[in-house]
């Protein structure tokens, strides 16, 4: 299992300005946006590309095109939903379904409430992407979900993780599945998780950020 945190001066800068509690959400949502392109970008080198022969207004040569079945982009809604467009940037020629995972604030455990996937999902590379990986129950639901489906590869983007996120991931990837099929791509690691299950020092609710409704 493949876990690496994107370490950019730029990437720091938005993520700085994305965690300040004075941003408001219009702000927020372009950051979500762009933070996630440059998540996406290093992430892209997990997707299977194929090499292809075309022609320039100067001669032929050989380029690359991402290889079909495309990559399958699965936003954990609510929040994850706020990073599509900003994925979608990196690679608009993937697929895109949708799941709704929430957590129960008493239980911290994972709920799934929706999901809008193929019924298949053989041979097929998936990517997940959800802003924060903090307790790690949503984000194994969800792998759950997907591998049981059949899909062959998962990788995991967040913006924010938690050292007992990644360990409980890691653990039940362990346990459950071949490490080998899986890669999470974060833009930091955070110190720990508080008492109710929030990334600290985080940027509080990020679902509730970008649309608005953080108290």
């Amino acid at each position: 299992m493949r876990i690496k945190v994107i370490d950019h001066p730029i990437l720091r800068q938005k993520m700085s300005l994305m965690r300040e509690i004075k941003t408001p959400p219009p702000l927020f949502r372009q950051l979500v946006r762009e933070i996630s392109g440059l998540l996406a970008y290093e992430a892209a080198q997990e997707i299977a590309f194929t090499k292809i022969q075309l022609e320039t207004p100067m001669g032929k040569t050989e380029g690359l095109a991402i290889a079909k079945p495309y990559p399958l982009v699965v936003p954990i809604l609510r929040a994850g939903l706020g990073m599509l467009e900003g994925v979608l940037d990196v690679v608009p020629v993937a697929e895109v379904g949708f799941l709704g995972i929430a957590r129960d604030e008493e239980t911290l455990m994972p709920v799934t409430y929706a999901n809008r996937l193929p019924d298949s999902l053989a041979g097929r590379h998936v990517i997940l992407i959800d802003p924060m990986l903090a307790t790690g129950g949503t984000l194994n639901d969800s792998i759950d979900y997907v591998k049981s489906r059949g899909a062959q590869k998962v990788t995991c983007i967040c913006m924010l993780g938690a050292p007992e996120g990644i360990k409980k991931v890691q653990d039940h990837i362990t346990k459950n599945w071949d490490p080998q099929d899986f890669s999470i791509y974060l833009g930091a690691l955070d110190e720990k998780l508080n008492e109710v299950g929030y990334i600290v020092p985080g940027l509080g609710d990020a679902g509730d950020r970008m649309y608005g409704l953080a108290k």
